[in-house]
């Protein structure tokens, strides 16, 4: 925050994280300057999905940026928020922070908090998440955690003058929104990255890397043409599936678990790199009876929710039916097997069978057709990906910090601003100084 001066004169906050703030703020609780309506449940029966009555949100899950979304309508609710208040989860996450845009039911989950004349609404908005720590280290819950009204009441903060809240207000506006927009242009970069990195997948797997190679037509749609030498067949015949299992239900009977051996699951396989290098789960001497054992080297598959994740198993491990395992034949690199499937996600995504979630079997993945070059061509490939990937790698990583960064900055950002530590009293928007020059 170098670039920000501070104030000239500060005063002792009597509080050690806060330290010193401008001598001329006063220190104040949130029941002092807002009035608090704490939400109430109706009965189910007294709330519709239909629309007929007034919008009704339960919790921080109907929560957006600034508007929230209601599930449900109540003709008559117990507890309302007018338009313009801020609504403040006080269930976990404790103080996740929405708008109200239109006038809201509110159940046991939120607070509506209505702005007196001491205290403007949208310098509140940036108050409430940099002092909500208070909030976190007394929220108590079982189930969740969560914090009564008297506690949220006695929320204590610093308040500069009202003519000074709406210029940091209006600073944090126009800054946060600069970072925002840098983040999301990071975050755009990262989808397209992971974009070519799918379009260089599919093309070395498909076309090669002899750009003046002849091509036939490969009769399958998610191919098109292919080299001519390459030879096109379904999976079943480039190598053998097996399918997992966990012949007991439920799957989570813990009688089966905590024992000495490993046990793969959707989720290890969605964490993994290329390689399945740990696990989260093991079965004992019961469980493994019931399970299907993989050797060290199994391409894995998830089949089931995330369907399509891929990696290499790096230990005997055993793994249940939404899991399959892949032994490619002598002719097929186990690596070219993984990047070929990795390019025939789409084709893989479109004869998963849609119920509550998206799920294949065996036999729909043998039936599926890839294109395979000799051993040599495809050993290849797979060097030409490994080092285009990890270029691709080191990028995204490069873009994640850069997101992080502007992440860090931007709530140093706000902190330093509503607790004193910088004066933006004469900032100026830059759009309004642009306009007043052009006059």
């Amino acid at each position: 925050m170098a670039k920000y001066q501070k104030y000239a004169e500060y005063q002792d906050s009597g509080v050690e994280w806060l330290g010193e703030i401008p001598s001329h703020w006063n220190q104040t609780y949130l029941k002092y300057v807002v009035l608090i309506n704490m939400g109430q449940s109706p009965s189910s029966e007294d709330c519709n999905i239909d629309g007929i009555g007034i919008p009704f949100l339960q919790g921080n899950a109907e929560f957006g940026t600034y508007s929230p979304t209601a599930k449900n309508y109540c003709p008559i609710p117990k507890k309302i928020a007018d338009k313009g208040d801020l609504l403040f989860s006080v269930r976990a996450p404790v103080g996740a922070l929405n708008y109200a845009d239109m006038q809201y039911g509110i159940g046991r989950g939120l607070c509506s908090l209505k702005s007196r004349s001491s205290i403007n609404s949208s310098f509140l908005w940036w108050v409430l998440p940099t002092y909500k720590y208070q909030l976190d280290a007394i929220a108590t819950g079982s189930t969740f955690e969560a914090v009564s009204a008297e506690e949220v009441a006695n929320l204590k903060f610093p308040l500069p003058t009202i003519v000074e809240q709406q210029k940091i207000a209006n600073f944090l506006d126009h800054e946060t929104t600069q970072i925002d927009t840098l983040i999301a242009k990071q975050e755009k970069l990262i989808e397209l990255l992971k974009e070519k990195r799918q379009a260089v997948i599919s093309h070395a797997v498909t076309k090669g890397l002899n750009p003046n190679v002849s091509m036939k037509d490969s009769g399958v749609e998610w191919l098109g043409q292919v080299p001519e030498h390459w030879i096109v067949k379904s999976y079943r015949h480039a190598s053998k599936i097996y399918r997992g299992k966990f012949g007991h239900r439920p799957r989570n009977d813990p009688a089966f678990y905590d024992g000495e051996y490993p046990f793969i699951q959707t989720g290890d396989v969605a964490r993994a790199g290329k390689y399945i290098t740990s696990y989260s789960q093991t079965l004992n001497e019961k469980g493994k009876e019931v399970s299907q054992l993989f050797p060290k080297g199994t391409l894995m598959m998830a089949i089931a929710a995330n369907i399509g994740d891929l990696a290499i198993l790096g230990f005997e491990a055993y793994a249940p039916d939404s899991v399959v395992g892949f032994k490619p034949n002598q002719d097929i690199d186990l690596e070219f097997l993984r990047y070929s499937f990795m390019a025939a996600l789409p084709a893989l995504e479109q004869i998963s069978t849609q119920s509550t979630q998206a799920n294949l079997n065996v036999e729909r993945i043998g039936a599926v057709q890839g294109v395979f070059p000799s051993l040599n061509d495809q050993q290849e490939i797979v060097g030409y990906l490994d080092d285009m990937l990890n270029k691709y790698s080191v990028i995204e990583k490069e873009m994640h910090k850069a997101i992080e960064l502007l992440q860090e900055r931007r709530t140093a950002l706000i902190s330093s601003a509503v607790t004193g530590k910088i004066d933006v009293r004469n900032w100026q928007d830059p759009n309004e100084a642009k306009t007043e020059l052009s006059l």
